[in-house]
């Protein structure tokens, strides 16, 4: 007789809210997000990012409108906000939709489970443009082994089709018209 499979809210290594426990080395100075980096994405977006603008006070908070280009969230964007830590490098950003989206990876609030960023997988190296490649393709294409919304994770490997309609129908809902 095969052991009963783990329920899928159990396999995945996400949280909702992640807590590091390794402490930012002394000796090496945190590399912020700089205004160089900001103005080089900006100059050169990559073509599912828009709209990509920091606080005017804070360069740790950026603005973005993501434009995935798969079904079923390719019809709208969505607002993030990507937040950098003090300790950044050495604590990973953390990112959070402001638009609503129906995705198994992203939850209620807004809060999303991107593996890139995760404190197990964080790497002081990685640029901020990395991530927002991560998130582009986890929205395109979700990530079933770490859903943060079981029941959609559900919906999505049993009933794809209704899945896709059900996002469709959120996205034309809540989505942010796409620019020109």
């Amino acid at each position: 007789m095969s052991a009963p499979q783990a329920p899928l809210r159990a396999r995945g290594r996400c949280t909702r809210h992640p807590q590091d426990s390794r402490a930012a080395r002394p000796e090496a100075r945190p590399r912020l997000p700089t205004k160089t980096e900001l103005e080089d994405l900006q100059s050169k977006p990559p073509p599912y990012l828009r709209n990509l603008s920091s606080d005017d006070a804070n360069v740790l908070v950026w603005h973005a409108l993501l434009l995935p280009d798969q079904p079923p969230y390719h019809l709208k964007g969505f607002n993030v906000r990507i937040s950098f830590p003090q300790e950044y490098p050495f604590k990973p950003p953390a990112i959070k939709f402001i638009t609503k989206i129906y995705h198994p990876n992203v939850d209620e609030n807004g809060q999303v489970c991107l593996p890139i960023i995760s404190n197990e997988n964080w790497k002081p190296c990685t640029k901020t443009c990395q991530v927002l490649e991560a998130l582009n393709v986890l929205v395109n294409r979700p990530n079933m082994a770490e859903p943060l919304r079981v029941d959609l994770a559900d919906l999505l490997t049993q009933n794809p089709e209704l899945f896709r309609k059900n996002a469709e129908e959120f996205t034309l809902r809540f989505g942010v018209d796409r620019p020109s």
